[in-house]
């Protein structure tokens, strides 16, 4: 049997303190433990979940496009199961170009932050980037899930 994630509750204000204390102790030189990226990158990296949410900065996928991207993507990334080590991305979460650590730090320490205080009213039936309306269990798991696969990467 498929081993499932532990999710943790990321509307609830003392899980956003944890995770927020986890970015917290990743410094410059902190190093992955499986992985291409490095730490700025990968803040960059996760960033990008929010800014889906929070932006217009990509364009949304439409027609077939999307179609493909529910049916084979919206279960990885809202079910319950991990990510895999080294598992390919989707192209608009590729970052290979240097990132300024502290500013993609404060970002996504912002987004955390936000998240939370928006709570669950608000994402509930909330239409996702990509896979149409998703019940605030599903927001949960691909906040969740995604910052905790990445803050896992590197070691904290």
């Amino acid at each position: 049997m498929a081993k499932l994630c532990t999710m943790k509750n990321v509307f609830n204000l003392q899980v956003s303190e944890e995770l927020i204390s986890r970015v917290n102790s990743l410094t410059p030189k902190t190093q992955n433990l499986w992985g291409k990226m490095n730490v700025a990158q990968m803040l960059a990296h996760c960033n990008v979940t929010y800014d889906l949410v929070y932006t217009d900065k990509y364009p949304k996928p439409k027609g077939f496009k999307k179609f493909m991207i529910k049916l084979f993507a919206k279960r990885i990334v809202t079910g319950p199961k991990p990510y895999k080590k080294n598992m390919r991305t989707a192209p608009v979460f590729l970052v290979v170009d240097e990132r300024d650590f502290q500013k993609e730090k404060d970002l996504l320490i912002d987004h955390i932050k936000k998240t939370q205080k928006l709570g669950e009213e608000y994402f509930d039936k909330r239409e996702s980037h990509a896979f149409g309306p998703l019940s605030t269990k599903e927001w949960n798991i691909l906040f969740y899930k995604h910052l905790d696969h990445h803050l896992q990467q590197f070691g904290v």
